[in-house]
């Protein structure tokens, strides 16, 4: 990274619990993706709501184990939130949220970078000051929003919400699912471009096992997928999320999208394969556990990804859609 830029990264929104099989675990998207950016050695501030209570003990725990740092108001009255996953056959999930009060969202100055997503940011009473904050923040701070819909919670007008906060990201990460509920029947590759025309520079989306695909500066660009054993998919999308993100900070290529200075179709790559491989290790074990570096570096050797154009069309992709 370069020496001169801060390093600082905020994330803004929801830690909850994921209740499976009775079980309460951390969780929470953008939770996931700070604990996934602290364990690659980024440091990290997550501005959240937790509650005095078990459930808040248990994620302060989780995240002071991955060296996440807790937003100073980030303290609630109410309960924890929670999500409970069912999940079926093939490992995928479906959530029913419980939710007690509002998100605080602080200032942004002097970051790296700041992420966003999900019901923190997209849900009507947080997505105004989330979307205040994010216009509001530093021109040299790259800027992510992951919408991950959560339509039964996000209330009307999400689309509208998702739209406007997009419109001041440089970064943009949908499943192909997302892309289905914000804009339906639109091909994934319309959807991408209609993102990108409202500003954001890298906007990729997620596909399952069919890979991800990526719209830079007007250039698509696909990473096809490789067979993974899937334990659950609980988590895959925000470790895809915090390992793009990774990639970019990295690389320093997060200084060239806020500068609006070229991409190599390399640095592309990199980014998309950092991502990738991410995924990979979270889906192969269960809940959301996104990987610390030495095992972001085995399942980067696994997928033997090249730097070029070609590489893109090479390398592994997890099956991630969340």
């Amino acid at each position: 990274m370069s020496s001169s830029a801060p390093r600082t990264v905020a994330v803004i929104g929801e830690a909850l619990v994921d209740i499976v099989d009775g079980m309460a675990h951390p969780g929470g998207s953008p939770m996931n993706v700070a604990v996934g950016l602290a364990r690659l050695g980024e440091p990290v501030t997550l501005h959240t709501l937790l509650g005095a209570d078990a459930h808040g003990d248990l994620i302060r725990a989780h995240l002071d184990e991955s060296a996440v740092t807790v937003g100073n108001l980030s303290d609630g009255d109410g309960a924890t939130w929670a999500a409970t996953a069912e999940l079926a056959g093939d490992g995928s999930a479906t959530y029913r949220f419980r939710m007690d009060g509002t998100i605080p969202v602080p200032a942004l100055a002097g970051l790296r970078a700041v992420h966003t997503g999900s019901i923190g940011a997209l849900r009507a009473a947080e997505a105004g000051s989330v979307l205040a904050a994010f216009s509001a923040a530093d021109a040299s701070t790259l800027r992510s929003l992951d919408p991950n819909i959560r339509a039964d919670v996000m209330g009307e007008g999400a689309r509208e919400r998702a739209e406007q906060l997009a419109a001041q990201c440089h970064v943009v990460k949908l499943s192909d699912e997302d892309a289905a509920w914000l804009y339906p029947g639109e091909s994934l590759e319309d959807v991408l471009a209609r993102i990108a025309a409202l500003g954001p520079r890298f906007v990729v989306a997620t596909r399952g096992g069919e890979g991800c695909l990526a719209l830079v500066d007007g250039v698509l660009s696909e990473r096809p997928a490789t067979p993974v054993v899937v334990a659950d998919t609980i988590g895959a999308g925000d470790a895809f999320m915090s390992g793009l993100l990774f990639g970019l900070l990295r690389d320093d290529a997060d200084r060239a999208i806020v500068e609006g200075a070229a991409l190599s179709a390399e640095r592309i790559a990199r980014a998309l394969a950092t991502a990738s491989a991410s995924a990979s290790v979270a889906v192969s074990r269960t809940g959301a556990n996104p990987p610390r570096p030495a095992e972001l570096a085995d399942a980067l050797a696994r997928m033997d990804s090249g730097s070029d154009d070609a590489g893109l069309r090479r390398a592994a992709a997890s099956p991630v859609r969340d």
